[in-house]
């Protein structure tokens, strides 16, 4: 009885020994996805392109809105009472006079110089300090790094979804020209190259991309400026008015000489105090409607041109990847090394 109360337990752990050196069997190597595969992958990926896409365009369009209202506040603080207030309208009568004595054929007219000035001002007063925090530019930067981000964020479910090999899948990323500016070739990069990289700011192509959408924007008209040049149109106008009791050769004589704090003398001005505090609520009623409609149209055209735009490196980088898939499907497995991110 004892002898075969020994023999069980010795069974059972014979047979545990047994079950504990067998190896689970090891998961099959990955198949190379066939042709329809590989087009589910594609469409995959256009997907992904697609939702980063469109996340990015939710963080442009919150940061420009922050930019236009910081731009508003600015503008409504600094901008209209400098420019509406007593002593700039003395300073600018006094140069629309200077600006009509010196004009010659072929010279800007004193309606064009007094809007570059304005202009100059507003970007003083207005545009430079805000984009110390925001601008157009800085978010279209950060809106192409993070449509890049999204789309790299979902490439691991695809991998996994499709077991595909990450070697081939990697070959596939890197026949998709992502940035196409060359020559040179350091101007180029594929999906591959981008994703890949350590620093965006460290790949030549991105930094060329970078460059290449700074001057699309500087070539786009801008709205703002379009509305300063009617302003100045319209003060031009008035403060030339002003000028002809006098003449212009008295006016701009009175100020020639003279300390920067006595130039702008009510013997200059084209009225007094009293009126221009009767005539400045109107001003600053007019002024504000104009710079609000050029600043509305002027976000408008930064949302939707697609050029220069804060949406615009987004859009070209998608337009790039998007095209790239739809014109060259993938249809057989090549087995190229893939190109390393320099």
């Amino acid at each position: 009885m004892n002898r075969a109360r020994m023999i069980v337990p010795l069974c059972l752990l014979l047979a545990l020994a047994g079950c504990a050196g067998k190896r689970p069997p090891a998961p099959p190597a990955p198949q190379p996805p066939s042709a329809a595969t590989w087009q589910r992958i594609d469409r995959a990926l256009l997907e992904a392109s697609a939702a980063a896409t469109g996340s990015a365009h939710d963080y442009a369009r919150r940061s420009m809105r922050v930019w236009k209202e910081q731009v508003q506040v600015r503008t409504e603080n600094n901008f209209i009472p400098w420019f509406t207030g007593y002593w700039t309208q003395q300073w600018l009568t006094v140069k629309v006079a200077w600006y009509k004595m010196n004009s010659g054929d072929g010279d800007a007219t004193p309606e064009q110089r007094l809007a570059l000035y304005l202009q100059e001002q507003y970007r003083t007063r207005v545009i430079d300090p805000v984009a110390e925090q925001i601008d157009p530019e800085g978010i279209r930067d950060r809106a192409s790094a993070l449509y890049l981000q999204l789309l790299g964020q979902q490439l691991a479910p695809i991998i996994q979804r499709y077991n595909v090999p990450p070697e081939q899948f990697s070959q596939r990323l890197n026949r998709i020209p992502t940035i196409a500016l060359g020559p040179p070739p350091a101007r180029d990069a594929t999906l591959y190259q981008l994703l890949r990289a350590t620093s965006l700011e460290q790949q030549p192509a991105w930094l060329s991309l970078r460059q290449h959408l700074h001057q699309q924007a500087a070539k786009a008209p801008g709205r703002t400026e379009a509305g300063l040049s009617s302003v100045a149109a319209q003060a031009s106008e008035k403060l030339g008015a002003s000028l002809a009791p006098r003449g212009i050769a008295s006016a701009v004589a009175t100020a020639v000489g003279k300390a920067a704090g006595a130039m702008i003398s009510v013997a200059v001005a084209g009225y007094g105090m009293l009126s221009h505090n009767s005539e400045q609520p109107q001003m600053v009623d007019q002024l504000r409607v104009i710079l609000n409609l050029a600043l509305n149209e002027q976000w408008q055209a930064l949302m939707e041109n697609r050029q220069s735009g804060a949406m615009a490196g987004v859009y070209y980088l998608s337009g790039q990847v998007e095209d790239s898939l739809l014109s060259n499907p993938m249809q057989a497995v090549e087995q190229a090394p893939v190109r390393k991110v320099p």
